[in-house]
C-alpha cells in the first residue's frame, strides 16, 4: 500500500543518513536478457542507521545497507516485497506490476554492500498479456513455495497468483486465498511459505489485521480479521518471510503518523498468529522509510534479515535495502 510521506520529511531523511556522499560500484548488469527479462539500471549508495533512533533487541546486529537509486519510470521503483532464491539471489515484486530479480553483494565480512545483475520482466495477466492496468498489476506479496513456484499476492482486485517456477516464470493460474472483503487499498500485504511439514502451503497476512494458512484446497482463518479497522497512526502488517529456524515466520509492521513520523518495526509471527517482541525498529531521527518487505535466510548460528522499503516513486521517499543479524 501506499504512504507517501510529505516534503518536509526528506528534511529530516536527509538529516538521519550517515552513509558517505560517495556512490558504491555500480550493479553488475544481468548476463542475460531471455525470457522476457531486461536490464534494470541504477545507483547504489551505502547508508547507515543514522542519527540514534533505531532500536535493536538483544542479539539483534545491522549487517549493512543500500540505498537504489532509479531514474524515472524504472522498475526499481515501489518494490513491495522481497524473498531469497538461493545462491545470493532475490526477487522482488512492485506495486506497478513489475518482478525484479538480482544478486545481493556482501563483502568479506559477510555485511551487504551493493546488488548486482539487476532486471525486470512485467508481470502477465492469466492470457499471457503484460499487466497494463494498476488495478490489475498492484503487487503487494510474494512467496516462493517449498517447490519453487512463485506466488504474487495483489490489492485491488484481491487475488493470489501461481506464476511458476522463478526460472520458466509463466501465465498465471489462481491459488486459493481468503475470502474477505478487504479494502480497496489494504489487502494482502505479506506472503510466505508455509512451514516444515506443512505441505506446499502459504500464509497470507492482511493489512489491517488477519492471518491466514492456505493450500491448494483452500484457506484456513488462524487470526480473524479486527472487527474495528485500524487507524492510520496505529502499526499494520506489511511483510513476511518465514523463520528459517522453523517455529514461525517474522512480520514487518509499518505506522505512519502524518506529517513525518514513518516507523516500521520486525517481530516474530507464532503459527497461532501470536506476535513475539519487537526485534527492530526503525524510526526517526534514525534511517526510516515506507518498509514493506523482508526475506529471511539461515546464516552460520542464527539468521539473516533483509527488509526492503517501498518509494512509491516519490522523490521525498528511498528505496532502501538493509540487513540485520539475530543469533
Amino acid at each position: 500500500m501506499r504512504r507517501r510521506l510529505p516534503r518536509l520529511a526528506a528534511a529530516w531523511a536527509a538529516l538521519a543518513l550517515t552513509a558517505c556522499a560517495a556512490t558504491l560500484g555500480p550493479p553488475q548488469p544481468s548476463l542475460s536478457d531471455e525470457d522476457g527479462w531486461s536490464f534494470a539500471a541504477a545507483e547504489l549508495k551505502p547508508v547507515g542507521l543514522g542519527l540514534p533512533g533505531a532500536v535493536l533487541a538483544p542479539g539483534v546486529r545491522f549487517a549493512g545497507g543500500i540505498e537504489i537509486v532509479a531514474g524515472l519510470g524504472s522498475p526499481l521503483h515501489g518494490l513491495s516485497d522481497l524473498k531469497l532464491s538461493g545462491g545470493g539471489g532475490f526477487v522482488a515484486v512492485s506495486d506497478a506490476g513489475d518482478l525484479v530479480r538480482g544478486r545481493l553483494r556482501l563483502n568479506a565480512q559477510g555485511r551487504l554492500v551493493g546488488v548486482d545483475g539487476l532486471a525486470s520482466r512485467r508481470l502477465a495477466l492469466e492470457d499471457g498479456t503484460p499487466i497494463g492496468d494498476k488495478r490489475d498489476g498492484d503487487a503487494e506479496g510474494l512467496a516462493l513455495t517449498r517447490s519453487g513456484d512463485l506466488l504474487v499476492s495483489f490489492e485491488r482486485r484481491h487475488r493470489i497468483w501461481n506464476y511458476g517456477p522463478l526460472s520458466a516464470v509463466r501465465a498465471p493460474r489462481p491459488v486459493p486465498s481468503p475470502t474477505v472483503a478487504f479494502p480497496d487499498n489494504e489487502g494482502m500485504e505479506g506472503l510466505a511459505a508455509a512451514l516444515q511439514g506443512q505441505g506446499e502451503g502459504w500464509r497470507a497476512v492482511g493489512e489491517g489485521g488477519g492471518v491466514w494458512d492456505c493450500t491448494a484446497s483452500g484457506c484456513r482463518t488462524v487470526v480473524s480479521p479486527p472487527a474495528e479497522a485500524p487507524r492510520d497512526s496505529d502499526y499494520r502488517f506489511t511483510g513476511l518471510d518465514r523463520d528459517p529456524s522453523g517455529e514461525g515466520w517474522f512480520v514487518v509492521e509499518r505506522r505512519y503518523t502524518p506529517p513525518i513520523d514513518m516507523r516500521g518495526r520486525v517481530r516474530r509471527m507464532a503459527p497461532d498468529g501470536s506476535l513475539g517482541p519487537v526485534l527492530i525498529e526503525l524510526k526517526l531521527p534514525g534511517t526510516t522509510d515506507n518498509f514493506e518487505g523482508v526475506a529471511a535466510e539461515r546464516r552460520g548460528q542464527g539468521t539473516r534479515l533483509y527488509l526492503v522499503s517501498d518509494d512509491n516513486a516519490n522523490p521525498a521517499q528511498r528505496t532502501l535495502l538493509l540487513a540485520f543479524d539475530i543469533r
